[in-house]
């Protein structure tokens, strides 16, 4: 690729890990975070976004089941790649036919357990604790049409022997996530021919 690679990020919440990944390439210069996609219009990442001077689209239902319009938008802001960082609704089939392993997606759990519609956030966490998993993790995968069904690019573990609530554990993933994240996602941009 000639120019640096233009990354979109698609959330639905506070934005944290959308933060850690826009700093990252603001320090590396391997890449920009061009565009935020959020589909919420009370989440965090609408305030991280404008403080971070980093373009914003909140997309409603009917909006984002529209693909033509959501793929005008991602080839009108030459986006090359999409980044899942807690973003909530299924990526429709057209969008993830135009963005062939170039979409990454990132689990709080370790794949292909705790999976699925409904799995996400604090469901993942007290779900891993009620089946007394001794370690949970990350995974980032591809995204496809179905939910969390992507192959696994990475996956790295913790122990949950000393976490005694979902908030202990959900505060071990955030660790694991603002570590790993933004260099997978460096690692697979690299990869793009």
């Amino acid at each position: 690729m000639n120019r640096m690679p233009q990354i979109a990020i698609f959330a639905s919440g506070s934005g944290s890990n959308a933060e850690n990944i826009v700093q990252h390439f603001k320090k590396t210069r391997t890449a920009k975070v061009a565009l935020i996609i959020c589909n919420n219009p009370k989440a965090g990442v609408i305030e991280r976004a404008h403080r971070l001077r980093i373009p914003l689209v909140t997309i409603s239902r009917r909006a984002y089941e529209n693909s033509d319009l959501l793929l005008h938008t991602l080839k009108t802001e030459e986006i090359d790649f999409i980044v899942l960082a807690g973003f909530l609704w299924k990526i429709p089939a057209a969008v993830c036919e135009a963005y062939p392993q170039r979409m990454i997606n990132i689990h709080p759990a370790l794949l292909p357990k705790f999976g699925g519609k409904g799995m996400y956030g604090m469901n993942v966490h007290r779900a891993v604790l009620e089946a007394k998993e001794e370690e949970s993790g990350i995974t980032v995968h591809w995204v496809n049409e179905h939910y969390d069904e992507g192959d696994i690019i990475f996956q790295k573990s913790i122990s949950t022997v000393n976490c005694t609530s979902a908030e202990d554990l959900a505060q071990k993933i955030h660790g694991l996530e603002y570590e790993f994240f933004p260099g997978v996602i460096e690692e697979q941009l690299s990869l793009i021919p």
